[in-house]
């Protein structure tokens, strides 16, 4: 099966799961106050459904527009803007019927599954599978610096040793150190054996990023192949396991970082390789498919160091996990609201690609906890149509004592639609721009 393929089943099972339980947090939560909900859909059933069958007061189904998910909760003006059941009087099994306290909590209810099903996920993964990091001595060459790093006094070869006074765990963190934690003080170790304390200016990751400086430690790896992935251009020329590349388009490599810039410069034309195989010194041409990939991953030469935890301990590290990874997604956002972080916004095609081309469990599970924490915020954002947008007029209702006018709730989620679908068009428009032109 081919990495699309394998990378679009993981994407299809994950999202399957993640919308399932995200709806079924409000379900629940509808239920235990007695509030009727009339549908319980995975995907959308526009005009008809896959599959669909009624129990009790509830439709259960299966659409065929894979965008989501929902459920229908009666008397609750939502994306199906039934109007007509809102015209009538209020009954005491309606969302409208209950008390603000018991509607903010049917309405988080969603967003409070995905959460805990992110802590359980990334909870387990370090009970069952444990972690690997790699300490101060797993990086025999050392990092390959950014130039803007360099302009601060990093060298090419560094090692780092501590961030803000404190060890860093692992020295493959240091990136997101710089550009989401808002390091201040980074203690490095150069090859000369020197220990310098470099200061790093506030806001230095917006300047980073501006100059596509997105990862501004890269380890210094050997340019020798560990995996050739199915149906790509690397394994139709014949690359393998092994291979060591010396040369691309006439310019000697010696390390993996150097193949992927020149990768990058060439925009997608086809590249000239030399390289060793099985001693024999071979030459090809090959042209990267519509991503910019050729296929390859690198040999690595990292030397990790294994973690495992009890299923006490995996409690602490678990909670650690997902408060970073939502601190960090959201810390994300100071580059979106840029021109260039605008244009990189991407749909499903960028949501799949977090997935790997090959089946492996423990990422894919990964991938599905770090899906859910993301899921998790965006819902809970203040536009109406999400989540977050009924908890924001539940939350005036509370605090005011007065109910929010239901034309202006039916305005409020028509705009929340509209704003809704302009991102889905723009984020998807996006990934289609990049497959075919970049």
């Amino acid at each position: 099966m081919s990495a699309f393929w394998i990378k679009a089943l993981q994407l299809f099972l994950s999202l399957s799961i993640l919308i399932v339980l995200h709806e079924g947090g409000h379900y629940v939560a509808a239920r235990i106050f007695k509030t009727r909900v009339e549908k319980f859909f995975l995907f959308f059933d526009v005009k008809f459904a896959l599959f669909k069958k009624k129990i009790g007061d509830t439709v259960y189904g299966i659409g065929w527009l894979p965008l989501g998910g929902y459920v229908k909760i009666s008397g609750m003006i939502d994306e199906s803007m039934d109007t007509e059941q809102m015209a009538k009087p209020p009954q005491p099994w309606e969302f409208r019927s209950k008390p603000a306290w018991q509607r903010l909590i049917i309405m988080l209810g969603g967003v409070t599954v995905n959460l805990i099903l992110g802590f359980f996920i990334f909870m387990m993964i370090q009970f069952y599978w444990g972690k690997n990091v790699v300490p101060v001595d797993g990086l025999p060459n050392g990092f390959e610096v950014s130039q803007h790093m360099k302009d601060l006094g990093f060298q090419d070869g560094d090692l780092i040793l501590k961030v803000d006074g404190e060890e860093l765990e692992s020295q493959l963190e240091i990136s997101s150190h710089i550009m989401l934690r808002n390091a201040e003080i980074i203690t490095t170790k150069h090859q000369n054996g020197d220990i310098e304390d470099i200061s790093i200016p506030k806001d230095y990751s917006k300047t980073l990023f501006a100059a596509g400086e997105m990862v501004p430690f890269n380890p210094i790896i050997p340019s020798v192949i560990d995996s050739v992935f199915a149906d790509t251009p690397a394994e139709k020329a014949g690359l393998k396991k092994g291979d060591k590349i010396l040369e691309i388009n006439g310019q000697e490599i010696t390390q993996w970082n150097e193949l992927n810039k020149i990768k990058a410069e060439s925009e997608g034309s086809t590249l000239s390789l030399a390289y060793l195989s099985d001693g024999e010194l071979k030459n090809i041409e090959l042209t990267p498919d519509q991503n910019g990939n050729i296929g390859i991953t690198p040999q690595r030469n990292y030397k990790f160091k294994h973690l495992s935890y009890s299923f006490g301990e995996s409690i602490g590290e678990g909670f650690s996990y997902t408060y970073w990874t939502l601190k960090d997604y959201v810390a994300q956002f100071k580059f979106v609201f840029t021109k260039k972080g605008a244009s990189q916004l991407g749909g499903f095609g960028t949501i799949g690609s977090l997935f790997t081309p090959v089946w492996d469990w423990q990422s894919f599970w990964h991938t599905t906890a770090f899906i859910s924490i993301i899921l998790a915020f965006m819902n809970i954002l203040p536009i109406p149509a999400l989540d977050g947008g009924h908890v924001m007029f539940l939350l005036y209702e509370m605090i005011t004592g007065r109910k929010p006018n239901e034309k202006v709730l039916e305005v409020a989620q028509m705009i929340g639609i509209l704003i809704l679908l302009t991102l889905v068009v723009y984020a998807n428009g996006n990934d289609i721009y990049r497959y075919f032109f970049k």
